[in-house]
């Protein structure tokens, strides 16, 4: 399929509008686009322990669509979910982009290490496998927060040793840079604009924990349309009750991402805007903390 110059620059624009970038950059991000749609910046997606829900989330992207991700932007050596290729010939096709190397690795779920074979590739260890991959990538991409932290599989007692991507390739004493995009699922716009930053400008500018500043700088409970309802103390009771959720458990206020300014589903909707508590998906503790449970029953609740 040809892709005009000018399709590249529109869609380098959106994407710089994501990143929050300036408009200046938008010829460098339309280069970044034109390589990724020639092949000549590869990705090697992997999946670990998860639900596939970051995968979903990708394929749920609007400006450019999932056909678009799909057949101009995303030089795909190989994903798990949407392979056509199955037994033989799709260990074979990862073996083969491995062998070549220079790609992205990008790994969506969290890697056992006390039950290796929890998660297998073939007749491959999950962990294994991602040790051979991570040597050959230029950089790595955590998707989600089972990657990024160890997320829900993770979570006590944790009998596979799920733990992060960055915490495994530490252990097998793989030194190649990791980028860490947590949120239960990733937003698009956090997966397509960092490749797409990696690609032109380089590994982003990010926090204490891998994560880029651009999306995860912000706390959300100081973005939520319901702070001034907070700061009047006007408390929700109940689940569909008008005021502010802190009090039902809430954890906006723990939490650093940018949920409100992108919404889910092409911008249709997110978690706070349908009346539900933010469960701090993009916080290193998520599902680890039992102090932070995802909702908390008010007293009339818990004597009924």
């Amino acid at each position: 399929m040809k892709i005009t110059r000018r399709a590249f620059l529109k869609d380098a624009s959106l994407l710089i509008a994501w990143l929050g970038l300036p408009q200046t950059l938008t010829p460098s991000f339309a280069k970044a686009l034109e390589e990724l749609a020639g092949g000549q910046a590869p990705l090697l997606w992997l999946q670990g322990q998860s639900c596939s829900g970051c995968s979903v989330s990708l394929l749920n992207s609007t400006d450019p669509g999932p056909a678009d991700l799909l057949t101009r932007y995303l030089s795909l050596y190989f994903h798990q979910t949407i392979s056509a290729a199955t037994g033989k010939s799709a260990y074979q096709s990862v073996d083969k982009a491995i062998a070549k190397g220079g790609y992205i690795l990008a790994i969506e779920g969290a890697v056992p290490l006390t039950i290796k074979g929890a998660c297998r590739f073939a007749d491959e260890d999950f962990a294994d496998l991602l040790y051979r991959a991570a040597a050959k990538a230029y950089a790595v991409v955590s998707i989600g927060t089972c990657a990024a932290f160890g997320g829900i599989l993770s979570a006590p007692p944790n009998l596979t040793g799920a733990t992060s991507v960055a915490k495994a390739l530490q252990k097998g004493n793989i030194n190649v840079p990791v980028i860490n995009l947590p949120g239960c699922p990733a937003h698009p716009a956090w997966m397509i604009g960092s490749l797409a930053h990696v690609l032109k400008i380089g590994i982003p500018e990010l926090d204490k924990q891998g994560r880029p500043m651009k999306f995860y700088s912000q706390n959300l409970h100081e973005q939520c349309p319901y702070f001034s309802q907070y700061q009047k103390k006007n408390f929700a009771k109940a689940l569909g009750d008008e005021g502010c959720l802190f009090k039902m458990g809430c954890q906006g206020v723990v939490t650093q991402a940018d949920c409100s300014m992108r919404g889910w589903n092409g911008g249709t909707n997110w978690c706070i805007r349908a009346r539900s508590n933010c469960i701090g998906c993009a916080r290193p503790q998520f599902a680890n903390d039992r102090n932070f449970p995802f909702f908390r029953l008010n007293e009339k609740d818990l004597q009924a």
